[in-house]
């Protein structure tokens, strides 16, 4: 009896809530992460007894998601989006429309980039405590201290959506993804034809069996993947925020220092993650150090994804945050204490006389 080393996609489980309804689950999970995001960011105001008006901090909310969507939009069709579609249709950038075959089709918001969102929320949240003149460090600890957990559902959605899967793999844990077709003219499923390979080719039928799929006479065929969107939900997400909430919240060493260990501990995370990622198709591996025969199941840790690039720069920016806020907060220390141990005008009057 073959052993089966591979878990099939849910068939029960679809990107629309209500089969026919423009209602989905990506959807869905983008409101309960801002949700959660808010309650623990209103949990810290209680801890640290800000007086603050609780309509500042929906307004805070309210515009940092309306800045984390503007930029995840622009980030996913400049950087992320196959050349020329966007340039095609237009529309397709703020509409959730297509035209097929002469008919409208509601299709949703296809792509959103993390670092877009993250660069876009940061710049509006900025903006906001700077009107407000509300500390930038001290907010800004609450915010991804609360947003970390957050972002978990956003990546269930992913996996939901059958999106941003991960290469070709042969644990036992790896996850057969449904091929795409076209349904009542539209695509559906998640694995688009070049993600799907010959079965004449020796390395397919190696890694076939190795899962125990019986490809048989088949023509093209759909491989085990790493379900890296459940990785990113876990590491990125449940992980790191347990690293803020337990590991640095109530021991905080400087304002500041929240924020820099979520860019630093995202960044490592998912710079490692992309390593199983399935890369985008068309920006593969910008850097590529190490030439591959084969690079749909072939490895090099010295070729890197664009997302690796970015994720990259974001450790850097963390690490410059921590060093930056952690001099402050040092200046300010010796400043008050040197204040504090200045003598009044009075007492050094006396000391003269």
């Amino acid at each position: 009896m073959q052993i089966l080393s591979y878990i099939s996609f849910p068939k029960w489980l679809h990107p629309e809530i209500i089969p026919g309804l423009p209602l989905r689950w990506y959807g869905l999970m983008y409101l309960v992460a801002f949700f959660v995001a808010y309650q623990l960011v209103r949990v810290q105001v209680k801890e640290k007894a800000i007086d603050v008006q609780k309509d500042d901090v929906l307004n805070l909310f309210f515009w940092g998601i309306i800045g984390l969507l503007v930029g995840a939009r622009l980030f996913a069709v400049t950087i992320y989006a196959p050349a020329g579609e966007y340039l095609r249709q237009p529309w397709k950038i703020i509409l959730p429309v297509s035209f097929e075959g002469g008919k409208l089709r509601f299709t949703g918001l296809a792509g959103m980039s993390y670092h877009g969102g993250l660069l876009g929320a940061v710049v509006a949240v900025i903006i906001y405590l700077r009107i407000k003149k509300l500390s930038i460090p001290e907010w800004g600890d609450m915010i991804v201290t609360g947003s970390a957990l957050g972002y978990t559902f956003g990546r269930l959605g992913n996996f939901i959506n059958g999106e941003l899967y991960g290469r070709i793999t042969t644990l036992p844990w790896g996850m057969i993804f449904r091929p795409q077709e076209i349904v009542e003219g539209r695509f559906v499923g998640h694995v688009p034809p070049q993600h799907l390979y010959p079965a004449s080719e020796p390395w397919v039928r190696e890694v076939a069996a190795k899962a125990g799929l019986d490809i048989g006479a088949a023509g093209m065929v759909n491989l085990p993947r790493h379900p890296s969107q459940l990785y990113e939900a876990l590491f990125e997400g449940i992980v790191l925020w347990a690293v803020l909430w337990f590991g640095f919240r109530k021991r905080r060493a400087f304002p500041g220092q929240m924020m820099a260990v979520y860019v630093m501990g995202y960044g490592f995370f998912r710079f490692l993650i992309e390593y199983v990622r399935q890369p985008d198709v068309g920006i593969e591996f910008p850097i590529q150090l190490v030439g591959l025969s084969n690079p749909a199941i072939q490895f090099s840790p010295f070729n890197f994804t664009t997302g690796q690039i970015l994720n990259f720069i974001m450790i850097l920016i963390g690490v410059g945050l921590y060093l930056f806020y952690k001099s402050r907060a040092e200046r300010a220390r010796i400043q008050q204490s040197t204040k504090a141990e200045r003598p009044r005008g009075r007492k050094l009057r006396k000391k003269i006389r």
